[in-house]
């Protein structure tokens, strides 16, 4: 029962009249392998205010992840604009990219993306080692704090191997909250773990977004999607609702 209430819960919509965050207007995606041309993303506006958690449904190929890479600067349009937080990250450099990106974007993948020979506390500080945000003690301290919200306190000194996979996406999401981004995304992030430990990893992120932080994530899983207050659709590279 407890599982089913945890379901039922939708994160908070935003005030009106709050700020927009995102804003891709008519993008387009080609990828191209010798003669072959691939178009993922046709033509996509989409508009996202600032605090909203929103989820990006539709069929495998339809473009959902195209759409992750672009708005995190993994990848770049052929056409059309990003802007994201007022920056034209389209036209940024890969050096201010990357820069811009450890500064304003926690993102976290399905396949955790933890590196195995560090403990959970190395890669949790690695965005802040990256920027070199404050002094090493400083860093850690952080990312031990970032581990202990999501309630990985005792773990710190664990290899991922010694870590469930759910906890494994724990610390991928303090890793995430590293540099306080306002924006994080999730590429299928529940995808790899059973139905407790995804509504557990959903919470989470539901948790993040009562506190402000405007959540982004694409999911094959419907009752997830059905959590946040606002479902994108993408088929066929183009936005066919929300």
């Amino acid at each position: 029962m407890a599982q089913e209430g945890a379901f039922a819960l939708r994160a908070p919509v935003p005030a009106t009249g709050t700020r927009t965050l995102i804003e891709l207007a008519g993008v387009e995606k080609v990828y191209r392998n010798g003669k072959l041309e691939y178009a993922a993303l046709r033509g996509i506006d989409l508009s996202i205010p600032a605090g909203e958690m929103v989820a990006i449904v539709g069929p495998s190929g339809s473009g959902k992840s195209t759409i992750i890479n672009i708005v995190t600067g993994i990848d770049r349009p052929t056409a059309g604009t990003v802007t994201v937080g007022g920056a034209r990250i389209d036209q940024m450099s890969e050096e201010a990219l990357a820069s811009w990106r450890g500064e304003n974007v926690g993102i976290v993948f399905q396949f955790f993306q933890l590196l195995p020979t560090l403990t959970a506390l190395e890669n949790a500080v690695l965005p802040l080692d990256f920027l070199h945000r404050g002094s090493k003690h400083e860093r850690f301290e952080q990312a031990a704090h970032n581990l202990d919200l999501v309630g990985l306190s005792a773990k710190l000194d664990h290899l991922p191997s010694e870590l469930s996979g759910g906890e494994q996406q724990r610390v991928a999401i303090a890793r995430s909250l590293a540099c306080n981004p306002p924006l994080i995304v999730g590429d299928e992030p529940t995808g790899n773990l059973d139905t407790h430990t995804a509504v557990e990893m959903f919470e989470l992120l539901a948790r993040l977004n009562e506190e402000g932080k405007t959540v982004l994530y694409v999911t094959h899983d419907l009752s997830l999607a059905g959590r946040a207050h606002r479902q994108v659709t993408i088929r066929d590279g183009l936005v066919a609702g929300g």
